[in-house]
């Protein structure tokens, strides 16, 4: 049994299926490259954290994610359905298994840090809800203490307006909700254009 977990919703890196918003920008081979370079990133940059699983999609992607563990990392096959049937799915395997504060991550948030998901374990202690706002308009990172169904079903993904729906639906039920930082997901050209930058930044401090 685990107090608390964290789940990162992964793809198998295949060319023509991950970052095609950067396409033709790049091409299938150079936007799967950059999918996996974020990847790389963000799990480099959270590899200390403790209690982790990565959710992978499809379901015969295991051995193509397996570079991507750390000693005592669990992998799971996401369910089907859409984003939203997925995301409940992954939160109630948690719950099943006895975990009391979940919370989940994309991958297309490279500058998630340790203190982000310590941040959100921390405010579930209080409150029902943990969201991460993205500046898209949608959210990076959302975290639970129990399954709430009504957050994702028939929801309207990848819209501008998935953050605020979100944080409409939790008041009508009346869930208190812990808003954490606001950042950028690497989903356009522009964005994989000031992810290099930034990198390029790091490596010249």
């Amino acid at each position: 049994m685990l107090f608390q977990q964290l789940l990162i919703f992964l793809k198998a890196p295949r060319s023509g299926q991950v970052k095609t918003r950067l396409i033709p920008a790049l091409d299938e081979n150079g936007a799967c490259a950059a999918y996996q370079q974020l990847v790389k990133t963000l799990l480099a940059r959270i590899g200390s954290v403790q209690d982790v699983c990565l959710y992978y999609t499809p379901v015969d992607a295991e051995g193509e994610i397996q570079g991507w563990t750390r000693p005592g990392w669990q992998v799971r096959p996401q369910a089907s359905g859409d984003l939203g049937d997925r995301l409940h799915s992954a939160f109630v395997e948690s719950f099943m298994r006895g975990t009391q504060r979940v919370v989940i991550i994309g991958s297309d948030c490279p500058v998630v840090s340790p203190e982000d998901i310590h941040s959100a374990w921390a405010a579930l202690e209080t409150d029902d809800v943990v969201l991460g706002p993205a500046t898209d308009g949608g959210y990076w990172l959302i975290g639970l203490r129990q399954p709430q169904p009504v957050l994702f079903s028939e929801m309207a993904w990848s819209t501008t307006t998935v953050f605020r729906d979100t944080l409409a639906r939790a008041g009508a039920v009346g869930l208190t909700v812990k808003i954490l930082r606001e950042l950028s997901d690497v989903d356009t050209e522009a964005d994989w254009k000031a992810f290099l930058n930034s990198q390029k930044s790091q490596v010249n401090l």
